[in-house]
């Protein structure tokens, strides 16, 4: 008979080593949200210059179609 406490992905045991996990403390007052990080103004930018170029491919597109 199989013992039911045992996994033999070790994927249970990880996530409840990942849940019982203290976060660490904060200053008072600060904000954080999940998956924040230091590069948060890099990303900005990048998905800002992926806008503008999804936008001029659709005008060259609509361009092209009209002409």
């Amino acid at each position: 008979m199989a013992d039911n406490d045992y996994d033999p992905a070790g994927s249970t045991q990880m996530f409840r080593a990942f849940v019982d996990e203290t976060p660490a403390p904060q200053a008072p007052g600060s904000v954080s949200t999940y998956g924040s990080s230091s590069s948060g103004g890099s990303r900005t930018g990048l998905i800002a210059v992926i806008a503008v170029v999804a936008l001029v491919v659709v005008g060259a597109v609509i361009w092209l179609a009209v002409k």
